[in-house]
């Protein structure tokens, strides 16, 4: 069996599409829970419609998408976890393909290819990247550290695998999928790329904690992504990677928190002295090179960049 987990906190205009995809699958032996996490819109409404065809909802109030997570994780029975988030869209064959090679390799766990969309499925870009392969944990991480996109609900993953990861850390807000999947990659023999297996990411929701930003919790999940992967692989590509994602962050954060800012900046320093360099478009670098990159950052955000 697979348990499909979905947290739902004011999804009413998508929840639906989304049960739809996960009822489509071709892999029958399926049951999917869905957590309302305290929605004051018509979410739960729409999601009990769906019980008669064994949609199963729990509500509980609002306490934050890993926290319905893992309600959701608690209440479910399938020895394989697929999590599906209240706005997001998998192919009918999505499940299918990664059960036919996670069968075999039941300590590993199995990834698929990610596609973006605004407004219709039909429209999602496919844009492959280093992890569409099979790949060894510690080549998986790298993917991450150099910027390949790491979205829940491609990963198909073992209960076994689960549990050793143990639990989303419900202290995090913002960044706590790439927390909770860097335990879940250290924890599996191997990541197990499926061609065909298709997962949609809805861009441009602005319920989405894409959309919003928590600068202590993408603080706070980058330190303890560091300890995880440092803890088990303490290796000087892996410092320098590291480093440069502290950079990025202090340059994303900046002139939002220059003070957590800095701390990042510090962070990256004492572990490699690699230098991020240029980070930016054309304009942006050359106001970089003539007044400083904090200087350039803050007439960036003052002309509406992020």
């Amino acid at each position: 069996m697979v348990s499909i987990l979905v947290p739902c906190f004011n999804g009413e205009r998508w929840i639906a599409e989304t049960l739809d995809s996960a009822l489509a699958q071709t892999w029958a032996n399926i049951e999917i829970i869905v957590v309302d996490d305290g929605s004051t819109d018509g979410s739960a409404a729409i999601v009990e419609s769906y019980a008669d065809r064994g949609v199963k909802l729990i509500r509980q109030a609002n306490r934050g998408s890993t926290a319905a997570r893992n309600r959701a994780f608690a209440a479910s029975r399938g020895e394989f976890i697929q999590f599906l988030d209240h706005d997001d869209i998998i192919d009918p064959d999505k499940i299918a393909f990664q059960m036919a090679r996670l069968i075999e390799a039941p300590g590993s766990v199995a990834t698929a290819e990610t596609g973006l969309f605004i407004d219709q499925p039909s429209q999602a870009k496919f844009r492959a990247e280093p992890s569409w392969e099979d790949l060894e944990p510690l080549d998986w991480i790298r993917c991450l550290l150099d910027g390949c996109m790491i979205f829940t609900t491609i990963w198909l993953i073992p209960r076994v695998v689960a549990e050793r990861a143990g639990a989303w850390n419900e202290t995090l807000s913002d960044h706590d999928d790439r927390e909770y999947l860097t335990r879940v990659i250290l924890s599996a023999d191997r990541v197990l790329f499926c061609k065909g297996a298709k997962a949609l990411y809805r861009g441009g929701n602005p319920n989405s904690l894409s959309q919003r930003r928590n600068w202590i919790s993408t603080f706070d999940s980058l330190a303890l992504c560091e300890r995880h992967i440092l803890g088990r692989f303490d290796q000087e590509d892996l410092r320098a990677r590291i480093s440069l994602v502290w950079q990025r962050m202090a340059h994303d954060c900046y002139p939002y928190d220059p003070v957590l800012a800095e701390r990042a900046l510090a962070r990256g320093r004492a572990l490699h002295p690699v230098s991020l360099g240029a980070y930016g478009g054309p304009r942006f670098n050359a106001l970089r090179g003539i007044l400083g990159w904090r200087a350039a950052r803050r007439l960036q955000v003052m002309a509406g960049r992020r």
